[in-house]
């Protein structure tokens, strides 16, 4: 489906050097924001206090929050938990004050608010399942990256691997950076938007990539830079389509979706954003600058008389 054809190949490699430079300055500043003010880590990975507590009548989570916040703890998660009268509760470690200190003290101030709040359950998060889940995590996003390289390879061939790879990277250290840089909380949910961003990211590459190796089969004459050109500007009617559909989604959770989904979907957010731009313009001109050709794509097939076969004609056999 196509709302709308471009009838002219809109030059996107012309400004592929400038738009990577301002790329490269984005993860260079993404980069030090992680390391000079790291992530927010929640509850999850640095260890805490987990609580569930419930109320005769559906809970006012903004009322909850404003207790929480007035015992001095800042953006601890406050969400519905099975039903909408139950409600969970991560706080993390204070100096000083033990876990069972803390849920006390908690219960406590629920309670002269509300004498109805029941405590279901509290356990303790040790900082070594903090860490544990961090290295898995790590584990995890390592494992997706050569995953990819492994697939493009097979599929396409190593040039677009390391195209894909390059963006992909590009689309996370961003991520991390807006993180580090606003401080906002980064949980187990943010960690599982970044490995569906690269997902997403690399199933935009790959879309490219096919219609740049159709390109290639199709086009003799073109230069590669053309051959991209002509590929971007093909899928860019599938690419509002997919894209549009996908962001209002988001969006909706963003807006809508409250605390729980906030930071998840903001995530998504900045991810499928860059996630087309680095498409476009870091993995394309990436496979370009390594020199991807006609005849890395396309390749003649031997025929009996020792003449290779024309990739060009319908009634010839390439292999890709």
């Amino acid at each position: 489906m196509e709302f709308f054809r471009v009838r002219r190949d809109i030059p996107f490699m012309k400004h592929a050097l400038a738009l990577n430079a301002f790329s490269t300055l984005a993860f260079v500043l993404a980069v030090f924001f992680l390391v000079t003010r790291g992530l927010n880590l929640s509850v999850e990975f640095t260890g805490g206090t987990v609580m569930e507590i419930a109320y005769e009548q559906p809970a006012d989570l903004p009322a909850v929050r404003q207790v929480i916040t007035q015992l001095g703890y800042a953006e601890v998660p406050v969400q519905n938990f099975g039903t909408s009268r139950e409600v969970l509760l991560r706080l993390p470690p204070m100096p000083g004050v033990t876990s069972g200190q803390q849920s006390e003290q908690v219960l406590a101030a629920l309670r002269a608010q509300n004498p109805a709040v029941e405590l279901r359950r509290t356990e303790f998060v040790g900082p070594q399942v903090g860490r544990e889940l961090v290295e898995d995590g790590l584990i995890a996003l390592a494992l997706v990256i050569v995953g990819i390289m492994v697939y493009l390879a097979f599929r396409f061939e190593w040039k677009f691997s390391v195209a894909a790879i390059v963006a992909n990277l590009h689309d996370v250290i961003i991520i991390l950076g807006f993180f580090a840089f606003f401080q906002w909380e980064f949980s187990l949910a943010v960690l599982a938007a970044v490995l569906a961003v690269l997902g997403y990211s690399v199933n935009e590459s790959v879309v490219i990539f096919d219609r740049i190796r159709e390109t290639f089969r199709r086009q003799r004459k073109m230069t590669p830079a053309q051959v991209i050109d002509h590929a971007i500007t093909s899928t860019m009617s599938r690419t509002i389509i997919t894209h549009g559909s996908t962001e209002a989604m988001v969006l909706s959770m963003l807006l809508f979706g409250g605390p729980t989904l906030f930071y998840f979907a903001l995530a998504l957010t900045i991810g499928i954003l860059f996630g087309i731009y680095s498409s476009i313009f870091v993995a394309s001109a990436v496979a370009m600058w390594l020199g991807v050709k006609r005849e890395d794509l396309v390749k003649n097939t031997p025929k009996k008389d020792g003449q290779g076969t024309d990739p060009d004609d319908p009634n010839a056999g390439a292999v890709v």
